[in-house]
């Protein structure tokens, strides 16, 4: 299920300028296929300015996400990996993003916890850190689904 979400929501890139910047740059798939609007990337942010780095679930991997005010018209995942990891607040360097949007609270359980077993495994998730296609980090994904 995880790799149907992120077939076409990958991006690979060398660096971003801000933590900010990664979270638009990892909704941008999302923003294109109409999953999405400006306002829920934008709530996206002001929870990190509001909340701090909650969104750091284990070190190297952020999962922005927010509640859906009318921002989510379809749930959707999309995944950033940077070759130069980011700061987010309070020192946390960061190289994969995942953007999260469920249009209710419950729409996003079944992603998570397909996360949480990609990001549970370390071999899955160094696998998935040194990754440096679309293809390979597909690969990656459906071992193990």
């Amino acid at each position: 299920m995880l790799s149907e979400y992120l077939e076409e929501t990958i991006q690979l890139k060398n660096s971003v300028s801000s933590w900010e910047e990664s979270i638009r740059t990892a909704a941008e798939p999302l923003l294109n296929q109409g999953k999405i609007n400006d306002s829920y990337v934008q709530d996206m942010i002001s929870n990190v300015h509001e909340f701090g780095s909650y969104i750091v679930i284990i070190p190297g991997v952020a999962m922005p996400h927010a509640q859906n005010k009318g921002g989510v018209n379809q749930n959707g995942l999309s995944l950033l990996k940077l070759e130069e990891p980011v700061m987010y607040p309070e020192e946390k360097p960061v190289t994969v993003i995942i953007a999260l949007a469920a249009t209710d609270s419950d729409g996003h359980l079944d992603l998570i916890a397909d996360l949480a077993a990609i990001l549970g495994d370390n071999d899955i998730k160094n696998s998935l850190e040194k990754a440096s296609s679309k293809d390979e980090i597909i690969r990656v994904i459906k071992s193990i689904e």
